[in-house]
């Protein structure tokens, strides 16, 4: 719904959508009215978004590209960046990087990675989060997780290894069916060409050695060949590049994959969880 205090707190991407929008409108010599007949929205809309009172949603700027881009991709551009500021503050720098990522390395120990959940088990999680979040809120932060998943099939592939703590597996988010339906996804993803699903099992530590004991890791080489490290503990966001320390991580993913099963034992593990 349109409103005044959504004029205030529009964001700098929205503001340059609006004023984009309404510049090529003018120069067409259009009405709101003419633009919104265009583009299959009223005059209200069209005067909402140009006010941010209402910023453009993802499906209006599919339109704005359609009508006014003229091939520039500006609109399209605008989508992604929009899309990139839906997310936690803590997360946006993250994401970015995750996207054009050409490889992934991943340690979880508290859930599913983000890139491999179910929407079942992602709307439970984050509906169940504290402090709590509006429903909308909630949604709209699913639908956010689930459009990551594209990262799967991109153009050129990525090179995407997780490792997940076998408590991770027995840990039930929402139901034991959403639980169950998450395991038979991670078994389907694992059957991707690209992709190499571990577990650390429970007992790794049995023999005095636990590599897993400083938490989550996610590891990634970017297009430039650079690696950098992302943590996010208490939802709090570290993106580390320094070498030294980028290093101390490698290496201890390293060692933490040297004492996970191998990549069949893990796939038996899961599929005896989820009952198969």
């Amino acid at each position: 719904m349109a409103s005044a205090e959504n004029k205030q707190t529009a964001s700098p991407m929205a503001l340059m959508v609006a004023e984009v929008a309404r510049t090529l409108r003018i120069q067409r010599g259009w009405t709101q009215e003419q633009l919104g007949h265009e583009l299959g929205y009223s005059a209200a809309a069209v005067s909402a978004m140009e006010t941010c009172a209402q910023p453009a949603s993802d499906a209006m700027l599919v339109e704005l590209e359609r009508v006014l881009g003229n091939g520039t991709t500006v609109f399209e551009t605008a989508r992604r960046f929009m899309r990139m500021e839906k997310y936690p503050q803590q997360f946006q720098d993250y994401a970015l990087l995750e996207q054009a990522a050409i490889s992934l390395q991943l340690f979880v120990t508290n859930v599913v990675h983000g890139l491999f959940q179910t929407v079942a088990y992602a709307r439970a999680l984050i509906g169940g989060a504290y402090p709590p979040l509006s429903d909308q809120r909630v949604e709209e932060l699913v639908q956010l997780r689930m459009e990551r998943t594209a990262l799967f099939d991109r153009d050129p592939v990525p090179m995407i290894e997780v490792i997940i703590d076998e408590a991770v597996l027995r840990r039930v988010i929402g139901s034991e069916e959403v639980m169950r339906e998450q395991l038979l996804h991670l078994v389907e993803c694992a059957s991707r060409r690209n992709v190499t699903l571990l577990v650390l099992p429970l007992d790794a530590g049995q023999y005095g050695e636990y590599a897993g004991a400083h938490g989550e890791i996610n590891l990634l080489e970017t297009p430039a060949h650079e690696h950098p490290v992302y943590l996010e503990p208490q939802d709090e966001s570290m993106l580390i590049s320094d070498p030294a320390k980028v290093s101390a991580y490698a290496q201890r993913y390293a060692k933490i994959r040297s004492q996970a099963l191998g990549p069949r034992e893990s796939l038996d593990l899961i599929k005896r969880l989820a009952g198969v």
